[in-house]
């Protein structure tokens, strides 16, 4: 045992901070008995992560998901995936078509590492007395491309409103011309359209979005009311992804509104409410999203409001409903992207060795308790220990105050980037 922390809140830690026993998530699952206890009666815990592409996060997220169904009852996996992508493959986790369909429903999106998660939900739904169901919440294609969503909806608006499609195929045809990966290469495309063409697609959407409300009661004639619902929230998506669009390309050229990139957040925040109410009274969600997306308070860069998060909205709408457990690393190498508006995504992925943890970090204070792998439950801390003050995201830190941020944090030795 190294010797005493000279942090407080890491004396704390070491005093209190729950060992965790394996991360492989086909090993006993006792150890998570504390975090479980932790979580009460949420409806919606999420599970975040410092970076992308991190073996050892995936490894306890797969782990964790495993022990909220099992022992405690959860019901679905939502993921930062496309809200209107994410219906196939909750079909595919239901038990439809073949195993090996997977890699096809997942082509041409990045590998945020849905693929694990869902194979686990796919085996375990063979036998399940209760089925797991799989749910979207983001914008189509991370901000990428609305078409995931206008495709489907013209669909759909052949069938109840014919007399609308061409306004939709003229907005289809636009979104098309900057398509991407990611929003690291739609939204610079969107920046060099004609304005005349931006604002087409702006006015094309914010019209459907009032005929949509105005005409619910002959959509759903013409329909049925879930497949009305499924079509305004993919309409919703389309919106704020091309909201989004504009709110990215003016923060990278150094301005913008404040806090104007929080309308993705906001939009994914409401597709959890969603589905909390389509599943009904007894669903319970397991969310899996980027740190930055689950925490509960306000990001700032540079002294500046720059968004607020998913967590923020849905504390605000489920109070102790929501529980939020971040995932971070104190060692070891992080994925950071570089933006390559050259490649299908708009960004690489480089391996980069992780600095020694800053002072006031969640992470140096882990560290200097001389823990191995271990979950913190940040409610139990007591009122008058001042806490963290910075949390990693990639090789950077995120300044917030970590113990009204997160509910509880996870914390590994090394982190290791997925070849």
């Amino acid at each position: 045992m190294p010797l005493a922390p000279t942090d407080p809140f890491a004396g704390w830690l070491r005093g209190h901070a729950v060992p965790l026993d394996h991360l492989d998530p086909a090993a006993p699952l006792d150890d998570l008995a504390p975090l479980g206890a932790a979580t009460g009666t949420a409806r919606v815990v999420a599970l975040g992560e410092n970076s992308h592409f991190i073996e050892e996060f995936s490894l306890l997220r797969q782990r964790i998901l495993r022990y909220l169904v099992e022992r405690c009852g959860f019901t679905a996996l939502a993921f930062e995936y496309g809200f209107s992508e994410g219906f196939p493959l909750d079909d595919w986790a239901r038990g439809e078509g073949a195993d090996n369909d997977l890699a096809a429903h997942l082509a041409g999106t990045i590998p945020v590492g849905v693929d694990a998660p869902l194979r686990w939900i796919r085996s375990y739904n063979r036998d399940a007395a209760r089925p797991v169901g799989f749910a979207g919440i983001d914008v189509p294609a991370a901000g990428g491309s609305l078409l995931p969503a206008l495709t489907p909806l013209a669909r759909y608006l052949r069938l109840v409103d014919p007399e609308v499609v061409p306004a939709l195929e003229e907005a289809v045809r636009i979104a098309g011309s900057f398509a991407g990966g990611s929003a690291a290469v739609a939204a610079p495309r969107w920046s060099r359209l004609p304005a005349a063409e931006q604002d087409t697609l702006t006015a094309v959407l914010s019209r459907l979005a009032v005929r949509f409300r105005a005409m619910e009661p002959l959509y759903v004639e013409r329909s049925d009311q879930d497949s009305y619902d499924v079509a305004v929230r993919r309409l919703a998506g389309a919106r704020h992804g091309e909201y989004g669009f504009r709110a990215m390309a003016e923060l990278f050229a150094g301005g913008g509104l404040t806090a104007d990139t929080s309308a993705r957040d906001a939009y994914m925040a409401g597709s959890v409410l969603w589905h909390l109410n389509r599943l009904g009274p007894d669903a319970r969600i397991v969310l899996a999203a980027h740190n930055a997306h689950i925490q509960q308070e306000p990001i700032s860069f540079g002294g500046r409001l720059t968004g607020l998060p998913m967590g923020r909205y849905l504390r605000r709408a489920l109070g102790d409903g929501y529980h939020s457990l971040a995932l971070t690393s104190t060692g070891g190498r992080t994925a950071e992207m570089r933006r390559d508006e050259a490649v299908p995504f708009g960004f690489t992925v480089e391996d980069t060795p992780l600095a020694p943890p800053e002072p006031g970090s969640v992470e140096a204070a882990f560290a200097d308790a001389g823990l191995g792998p271990a979950y913190a439950d940040l409610r139990a801390v007591p009122a008058d220990l001042a806490g963290p003050d910075r949390i990693r995201i990639q090789g950077a830190y995120v300044h917030t105050p970590v113990r009204a941020a997160f509910d509880g944090v996870v914390a590994v030795p090394t982190s290791t980037v997925i070849a």
